[in-house]
């Protein structure tokens, strides 16, 4: 009987001895992956810390900048509603489009469905720069309009060379209201050459040519 017991004790120490370097390795392997949910990680489940991470960083970053986007863009110009031959008048030159608020504001919301909106933004902030006279003023707005439209930070920037920035650098050493008159004249340039022809042949414009054509003529 007692050497039953003993070869009955021996088998179960035996079987715990060969059971235990399996768990404490399961245990090890468990523990790490609670403490190391890295970048080194193999594993796609949506527990995995660092996926968790980018996910949320990537998520933030287009919020914010959908958010810088939104910000900081004034309404359309006040305007009346245009007419006929205004309208008709707008396919004879780029000029003139951009003479009338309504046209400028057509020619917006045409540019918003290209994502290239800042080019008239930065149009029309520096016609507003222009009106300026208050040095202070001037100097406060130039910032913006660089901080704005200017900077590779900016998610506004506008295309410009590198010959019309270094000269917007110089000029923002003293900012006057005529510091962006050659990057305005080029992304004017850039509005009338790529964007303007892709207007008159646009849904926006024929649309609108077709409401006011086939609208009744007021006795």
């Amino acid at each position: 009987p007692m050497g039953s017991e003993r070869t009955e004790m021996r088998k179960r120490q035996m079987s715990t001895t060969q059971e235990t370097p399996g768990t404490a390795q399961a245990q090890l392997s468990t523990a790490n992956r609670g403490s190391n949910a890295c970048c080194f990680c193999w594993c796609c489940c949506c527990s995995c810390s660092c996926l968790t991470v980018r996910n949320q960083e990537e998520e933030r970053a287009r919020r914010t900048s959908h958010e810088l986007q939104a910000e900081g863009i004034p309404n359309c110009e006040e305007s009346p509603a245009p007419t006929l031959e205004e309208v008709n008048a707008w396919a004879q030159s780029f000029d003139k489009l951009m003479l009338t608020p309504a046209g400028r504001n057509a020619f917006r919301e045409f540019l918003r469905t290209e994502f290239s909106e800042e080019n008239m933004l930065f149009w029309m902030a520096c016609e507003e720069l222009k009106q300026e006279s208050n040095k202070s003023v001037i100097e406060e707005k130039a910032r913006l309009i660089y901080e704005d439209y200017i900077s590779i930070l900016s998610p506004k920037e506008v295309s410009l060379d590198s010959r019309v920035r270094e000269v917007i650098n110089r000029n923002m050493l003293e900012p006057s209201q005529h510091t962006f008159d050659d990057a305005q004249l080029q992304i004017y340039t850039l509005m009338h050459r790529d964007s303007y022809p892709r207007f008159m042949n646009s849904a926006i414009y024929k649309d609108l040519l077709r409401s006011l054509s086939e609208k009744p003529i007021e006795a």
